[in-house]
């Protein structure tokens, strides 16, 4: 059984999460989707979470093709892919992770897992969590 980590913060789920956790799925028999604590998106997002981290754990999990979601780790976030184990790890189109720095940590982890960056987007433009976000923001005028 290959097993999929894939990552994310899933802060109001549209089809652009969608695309790329179906994609995920592809690589392997299995997708666990970590998820993003809410201490993670204010650190690394400057932002207050639109959604709780386990209300946006239970909706990602919703989904048919994900297996199981988690949270992320508050400390670490290496942590997680080290207790899980996984053969691959699928990487969005924007996601900042570093591949080869990625690839770096998990030789030191002994963790043999494959990184691939999942390119197909939906509709970048149109669906980027932050786009979503700051027009919802405006048009609520917050």
């Amino acid at each position: 059984m290959r097993k999929v980590l894939a990552f994310g913060c899933f802060d109001i789920l549209h089809m652009g999460h969608y695309t790329y956790l179906k994609n995920a799925r592809k690589l392997g028999d299995k997708l666990i989707v970590v998820v993003a604590r809410d201490s993670t998106i204010r650190k690394f997002k400057k932002r207050e979470p639109v959604l709780d981290e386990e209300s946006r754990r239970k909706l990602v999990e919703s989904l048919k093709f994900v297996d199981s979601a988690v949270l992320g780790s508050a400390g670490d976030k290496y942590q997680i892919i080290k207790k899980m184990k996984p053969d691959v790890i699928a990487l969005g189109y924007d996601q900042k992770q570093d591949e080869d720095t990625l690839k770096r940590k998990l030789k030191e982890m002994g963790v043999k897992a494959k990184v691939i960056r999942i390119r197909k987007s939906f509709n970048p433009k149109l669906y980027k969590s932050s786009v979503i976000i700051k027009r919802m923001m405006k048009m609520l005028k917050l």
